[in-house]
């Protein structure tokens, strides 16, 4: 039977000695085998079961990841339980409080770095019982700690025995695991019910496309409840016997941020998981050190050589083993000594989350640790197709897993020719059951065994699926042509150091607009450069027309014409003060911006720029109030 209970138990007889979780809480990690984790998850089974805990009940898990988070999530589903993990970075009191009520948890797990938030609004949580916390910490009054209920779970397995393998082998594979709240970029959260059979079965696909041996570590520095680090870190490394290390916990997200380099060097993983964000601050972080050091020229001359050497990685330059030697010696002298960074043992990233840029990809694949761009979403448990080590192309997401049906159909669902665009469908055993208790986007989403995955996509030759964007975020011109908007934003952020931000926007009007967030030290260098003042018109009409300069590199005559259809680069430009974060809720936690947020916040500057015509140039006194503001800050 598929359940993650036996994918669990098989391994601790397979791997019983072999260490599961690798957790730092003080100077140095240590390890817990397969067998010691075993216990403790039913030592956890057991209290919840004492408690009163019924199959099918809910529990929250908000936490960092850690030992605690997996025996957590893996005690509930031995209990008959399901699982309600929830984002750290939710700090919003009717955003929490949204999920707990509407999956209705009777208890809830929380660290003691994210008990406070419980505190606040547990009187309004009309279904909790008991908060138990994962930390020595001061508890109040229906608090518990979770080291305490191990103890009492002991006891509960030496008097009940027969009852606890009674409830475990009742454990079936369509019993629910997770509701797993989405945070969506253009709607409300809805809650993705995945089940045993889910998990499973996406394991298995995963491994259908990546080998995990037993001796393998990694750090999952993603956020533990991420339903890409979920199942493809948590579960798949499971699945084989190999080694899960979390990150030390800070006292802030902040300081646990600033951790994941350390613990890099010290875990020395052998492969990670990656999202754009990370992506990028790895490479900026890469790019720092080779200028403190004084090897920019080099390293560029290095890059800009194995570029040519690897191509797009599926497809090979006939002249290949003439540059091969070069590209060695460029190795040893600077990109070997890039990988000590990483530990050493890094094979390769295993990339999701989001489209990833084609210039990130070429940048870690020159380096030796290639960055295999996948593509699923939670829907979907997650994984639909990656690339590998065995076989991949730079630029798409690679080829699908292994017993999934999938078609590209357009927006009447007529099923499309292979290198046709239109919306990714899929079917398998990997799809979710339903969104909990929203039977009408459920069946908006799932049709006839379908998931309609709102993403848009394409298949090419070699049979490599490309993802463009989503549905949902298209560009809709007068004429009801429509166009994805998000190649345009990645190239105009990736290749301009002065915008960090921007979204394009057009529903059905003559002509897109783009709300820009500009790169505040790159705008003062380049004042500086100019010997200019943004207290002066003149410096602030410099600014405003280098933004307008970036843009232009797309239209006709400039160094990037062609790549993009001209009709749907933006023709206006709204400059913004405030950068897309999580706190003013344009980012959502997967750091995707939300759309519908963002155009509803600044409808006022989008109309001005459509129906005004001052807003048609770029040096426009809204602008310029903007350009003040950021450097006023």
């Amino acid at each position: 039977m598929k359940t993650i209970i036996n994918l669990f138990e098989n391994s601790v007889k397979k791997y019983s000695k072999n260490i599961f979780l690798w957790e730092k809480k003080t100077d140095k990690y240590k390890g817990t085998t397969y067998k010691n984790v075993q216990k403790l998850v039913c030592e956890f089974a057991g209290s919840l079961m004492d408690m009163g805990f019924k199959k099918g009940d809910r529990i929250a898990l908000i936490s960092e990841g850690r030992n605690d988070w997996l025996i957590s999530e893996l005690g509930i589903l031995y209990a008959g339980g399901i699982c309600v993990p929830i984002s750290v970075k939710i700090n919003e009191d009717l955003e929490l409080k949204f999920r707990l009520e509407h999956s209705n948890c009777k208890i809830i797990i929380v660290s003691g770095n994210h008990i406070e938030k419980i505190r606040r609004i547990k009187n309004e949580l009309s279904y909790l019982e008991k908060i138990i916390v994962l930390d020595k910490i001061k508890l109040f009054r229906d608090e518990i700690c979770f080291l305490e209920l191990i103890e009492k779970g002991k006891k509960f397995l030496m008097e009940n025995e027969e009852k606890f393998k009674k409830v475990v082998s009742g454990i079936k594979e369509d019993d629910i695991v997770n509701i797993s709240y989405t945070s969506g970029t253009t709607s409300d959260p809805k809650g993705v019910v995945l089940t045993h059979k889910n998990y499973v079965t996406n394991v298995e696909q995963a491994n259908s496309l990546m080998e995990i041996p037993s001796y393998f570590r990694t750090l999952i520095i993603l956020p533990w409840d991420h339903s890409f680090a979920h199942t493809a870190g948590l579960y798949t490394f499971m699945s084989n016997g190999a080694s899960i290390a979390s990150v030390q916990v800070g006292k802030s997200y902040i300081q646990t941020l600033k951790n994941i380099p350390i613990n890099i060097k010290e875990i020395k993983p052998h492969l990670l998981l990656s999202v754009p964000a990370l992506a990028k601050n790895f490479k900026k972080n890469i790019e720092n050190g080779i200028r403190k050091k004084g090897a920019e020229k080099l390293f560029k001359k290095a890059l800009k050589f194995a570029y040519s050497y690897n191509q797009n990685g599926f497809e090979k330059d006939s002249f290949r083993f003439l540059k091969k030697p070069l590209y060695n010696l460029y190795d040893k002298l600077i990109f070997s000594k890039i990988r000590k960074n990483f530990g050493g043992n890094l094979k390769y990233f295993i990339g999701g989350g989001a489209i990833l840029d084609i210039e990130l990809q070429k940048f870690f694949y020159a380096l030796k640790i290639p960055m295999f761009q996948g593509y699923g979403l939670s829907e979907a448990s997650p994984i639909i197709s990656s690339n590998s080590k065995n076989k991949h192309k730079l630029g798409t997401s690679g080829f699908l897993v292994k017993n999934l049906e999938v078609k590209i159909c357009d927006e009447n669902g007529k099923i499309l020719n292979k290198t046709e665009k239109g919306e990714i469908v899929v079917k398998g055993d990997n799809v979710m059951k339903s969104y909990w208790e929203n039977p009408k986007a459920t069946s908006e989403t799932i049709k006839n065994g379908w998931l309609y995955t709102g993403d848009l996509g394409y298949f090419d030759k070699d049979d490599f699926i490309y993802v463009v964007g989503r549905s949902k975020s298209l560009l809709i011109s007068s004429d009801g042509e429509k166009f994805s908007p998000e190649g345009i934003e990645e190239a105009l952020v990736e290749h301009s150091k002065y915008i960090d931000q921007c979204i394009l926007h057009n529903n059905q009007n003559p002509y897109t607009i783009v709300l820009i967030v500009p790169n505040k030290t790159a705008l003062q260098n380049f004042l500086k450069e100019k010997k200019l003042y943004v207290e002066q018109k003149d410096g602030q009409d410099a600014l405003m027309e280098l933004l307008q300069k970036e843009i232009n590199k797309y239209k006709k005559g400039g160094k990037y014409e062609n790549e993009f259809p001209e009709r749907w680069l933006p023709s206006c430009v709204a400059i913004l003060s405030e950068a897309f974060t999580e706190e003013n809720k344009f980012l959502n936690s997967t750091m995707k911006i939300v759309r519908n947020k963002v155009v509803k916040h600044y409808k006022k500057r989008i109309d001005f720029l459509l129906f005004t015509k001052s807003g048609k140039n770029i040096c426009n006194n809204k602008n310029r109030d903007e350009i003040i503001k950021i450097f006023s800050v």
